[in-house]
Order: structure tokens, then C-alpha cells, then sequence
């Protein structure tokens, strides 16, 4: 490279890194989700840089990051294994397309990955997120059972609170009411089962609540009303994150199973936030001791850095796929960026990671004082409900009088402006899950400033 080339290529850099770094000049354009756009826009809360467990805002002010971004940093930010890997990557190969063709690294990245899937979820079909992860396992889920003769099989159980991503599928089988409401019907064939969250028995439970498994019975029902020739699968999360950190209750995912397997019904894993380490262990499936038929995966699986997504199926799913001639294609489903090599790059780093560092047992070495953390919030100002499993946690706030999600949307502030402290509002639960990498330094600021906000935001 010339001299001339290298300057060019500096005054590049500088001049990307200035626009990536400093404040717009105008925030008109861009339609934020999940957002009050106005509410925000008239006070900007803008991320300029990060590195391991924090972030700088444009105006060079340091925030701990008590959300892993949003679920998905698990090894903190900006690390040096994934950064190399994805510039290595760009300068080798931009891209690749996967139909009728590929490239290498989404065959080593499958194979990585089916070491760690539990039972034999031994294939993977790439997505480029967790909305995309949810839509292709139900699909591949009714597909499943047409394959095998059964194609009446086309029912769909969600969950009430259940978060599914975004597209029809994911809002049909989800169950948060703002997510369905405004985009009309959804899926036909749909049905729902009560969701697990029991505050009057089971406030400030510690880890899994004691009493909920009943609820599980709801599959029976849903058996009896709609025959279980009719219904192709069931779709969870093993901890609903979205909802507001909703804990399954004691042996409440083992009833599930039973359930399924006794019917010959379809059970989907939604891990986008369980997976990759977050309770301690890869997928929440192994924490739990229940195995799925397919698990959905998104987030943790790139560390957040580029997306990326991944359905996880049985041998049974994917093999009832293989039976035709060599020269068909087996299923007609997929994306542009499936399998894409710059993200496949960054997945095989973060999995490195994850493993130099152990970081998967690391929630479960820091679980105990975790608890001992969050549940210290206990007694304080309009607290009602904690709940924590492995490093993932909630405070539920009592709502102002006609004014639903404002004090929790005011302690989040505060905890940011006044606490340099990154946390997660929906409705009026605060939710955390920082990095794996967290120390116990980091745990005791995250309650430190959240108290604060807490008596702030009274």
C-alpha cells in the first residue's frame, strides 16, 4: 500500500469514526422501534462506543451496562477475538450466497454449534434474528408433520406474556397484548395458554417459584378442545424475557414435555435470550433438564456484534425432511443472509470466547451473590416482586394511578443520567442480564444506582 493509499484509508477511517461517534445533526429520519420516538428525541440518550462491560455515551460519559446491550452482549463488549475475526473475515469473503451453493464457514459453525444443543438437535438452519429463528421453526414445524402424513397438524400453542419476535408467526404465538393489537388477526389456528406469572403466591421467590405447575395441565385442555390431530406444536420460552422476566415454576417445563411427547406434538425452545450462557448453562434446556424438539437461538450466538439467528432441530425433524429424490429441494424456506460468512465469522469468535472464559459457568458462580444483590432491593419504594435465575433478574414496580410503565420508565432514566447505569423498562419491570463477564464490583454498583433510582423515581 502506497503512502497516498494509507492516508486515504485513514481520512476514511477518521471520517466514519467521527460520524459513528459524535451526535447527529438531525434525529427526524430514522423510526426507532420499541420506542416513543418523541419522548426520546427531546432527550437523546445516545451510545457512542463500548468496551467490556461499558459504554460511552457522545458526550463521553461512562454507562455500566446491566442489560447486555439488549440480551444479547454475553461476553461484554469489543472484544478482541471477535473484532479480528470479523475484520479477518470482510477482507477475505463479504459475502456468499447459500442457495444451491455455500462457502465453509456455515458448516464449521454447525458443526460448533451442535456440540452444544442437548439430546440430538444435531442440524441447524441459519436466520439473521430471533423473529426469523421463531417463523422458520413453526414453520418447519407444520412442514414436519406434513411430511410424515399428518398434515392436519397445523394448530399452534403459544404462551400468554410470551415474546416471539415480530412477524406474523412470532405476534400470532406471542402473547403480549401491544405486540398483537394493531396488526390485526394474526395466524388462524392459534391458542394460548395461561401464562406463569403468579405474584400472590409466589413474590420474591428465589430462583423457581414454588407453585404454577398446575398451569401446565392448560395443554391437556387445549388437547381435549381441539384434538390433538390438529395441533402441530407448542412454542415457550423457558424463561420469558420480554414479559418481564417471567420464571417457569417447579417442574412446570417437565409436565410440558410429558404433555408433548404423549400426543406427538412439536416442542419449541424460544432461547433467543436463555441461550449462550445466561443461566448458566449453553441453552436453558440443560439447566433444566428438559430437551426440546427445536430450540430457537439469536443474540448471544454473534454476541450481539452482527446479526444472526439459528433454529436447532432432532434428527427426527430433519431427517423426515430427507426422504425424497437427491435433486429436490427439501424445504422451501430460507433468507438472502442465511448462514451469512461475516456473521458466521463472529459466531465462531464469540464461541472461543465463551469457552476460553468459561462463561457459561459463570452465571452460576455468580447465581448466589446475584440473588443476594437484586433481592437487597426488597422493602424499597413501591417494590412488589423480584425474580432472578442465573444472571438474569427483575424488579416489579407498582404502577402510578393511571399512569402504567411511568415509574419504572423513571427509574430507568434516572439509573442512565444520574447512575451511569444501562438497564431494560417494560411496563413497570425493570429487567437485567449484564454481561457474563460481570464481577462482583459491577453487581454491587448495578443495586447501588438502581436503589437510587428506585427512591428517586418514588
Amino acid at each position: 500500500m502506497s503512502a497516498d493509499d494509507l492516508s486515504s484509508h485513514r481520512a476514511l477511517a477518521d471520517h466514519y469514526g467521527q460520524l459513528a461517534t459524535q451526535a447527529p445533526t438531525s434525529l427526524d429520519a430514522f423510526w426507532m422501534p420499541f420506542s416513543a420516538n418523541r419522548q426520546f428525541k427531546a432527550a437523546p440518550r445516545l451510545l457512542a462506543s463500548a468496551s467490556g462491560m461499558y459504554y460511552k455515551d457522545v458526550e463521553g460519559r461512562e454507562i455500566l451496562d446491566a442489560t447486555a446491550g439488549l440480551w444479547c452482549c454475553n461476553a461484554g463488549h469489543a472484544r478482541p477475538r471477535i473484532v479480528e475475526a470479523v475484520r479477518k473475515q470482510i477482507e477475505t469473503l463479504d459475502f456468499a450466497p447459500n442457495f444451491q451453493m455455500s462457502s465453509p464457514l456455515p458448516f464449521v459453525l454447525a458443526e460448533r454449534l451442535a456440540e452444544l444443543t442437548p439430546g440430538n438437535l444435531n442440524h441447524v438452519f441459519f436466520t439473521n434474528s430471533g423473529s426469523e429463528s421463531v417463523d422458520s421453526a413453526l414453520k418447519i414445524a407444520i412442514a414436519y408433520h406434513r411430511a410424515r402424513g399428518e398434515g392436519q397438524r397445523t394448530r399452534l400453542i403459544g404462551r400468554e406474556k410470551g415474546y416471539h419476535g415480530v412477524g406474523f408467526g412470532g405476534i400470532s404465538v406471542g402473547g403480549l397484548p401491544n405486540n398483537r393489537k394493531w396488526f390485526g388477526p394474526g395466524l388462524p389456528g392459534v391458542d394460548h395458554l395461561r401464562h406463569t406469572l403468579d405474584i400472590g403466591r409466589n413474590a420474591f421467590s428465589k430462583g423457581l417459584p414454588e407453585y404454577g405447575i398446575e398451569l401446565a395441565e392448560d395443554l391437556e385442555r387445549m388437547v381435549a378442545l381441539h384434538d390433538a390431530s390438529t395441533i402441530a406444536a407448542v412454542i415457550i420460552e423457558p424463561i420469558s424475557g420480554s414479559a418481564g422476566v417471567v420464571i417457569p415454576p417447579q417442574g412446570y417445563l417437565q409436565r410440558i414435555r410429558e404433555i408433548c411427547d404423549k400426543y406427538g406434538i412439536v416442542l419449541i425452545f424460544d432461547e433467543v435470550i436463555t441461550g449462550f450462557g445466561r443461566i448458566g448453562d449453553a441453552f436453558g434446556a440443560q439447566r433444566f433438564g428438559v430437551t426440546p424438539d427445536i430450540i430457537t437461538a439469536a443474540k448471544g450466538i454473534t454476541n450481539g456484534c452482527i446479526p444472526m439467528g439459528a433454529v436447532f432441530l432432532s434428527d427426527a425433524i430433519h431427517d423426515a425432511f430427507m426422504q425424497g429424490p437427491d435433486n429436490a429441494i427439501d424445504l422451501f424456506h430460507g433468507y438472502t443472509y442465511s448462514g451469512h460468512p461475516m456473521a458466521c465469522a463472529a459466531a465462531l469468535a464469540t464461541l472461543d470466547t465463551y469457552a476460553e472464559e468459561n462463561l457459561f459457568q459463570r452465571a452460576r458462580d455468580l447465581e448466589g451473590y446475584w440473588q443476594s444483590g437484586i433481592h437487597s432491593l426488597r422493602g424499597l419504594p413501591n417494590v412488589i416482586d423480584i425474580r432472578n435465575y442465573g444472571l438474569i433478574g427483575a424488579i416489579e414496580l407498582a404502577p402510578r394511578p393511571g399512569a402504567p410503565g411511568a415509574r419504572a420508565y423513571d427509574a430507568f432514566v434516572h439509573a442512565f443520567h444520574h447512575g451511569g447505569l444501562l438497564t431494560r423498562v417494560t411496563g413497570d419491570v425493570i429487567a437485567l442480564s449484564p454481561p457474563l463477564i460481570a464481577e462482583k464490583k459491577h453487581i454491587d454498583r448495578i443495586f447501588e444506582a438502581l436503589a437510587d433510582a428506585l427512591r428517586a423515581s418514588a
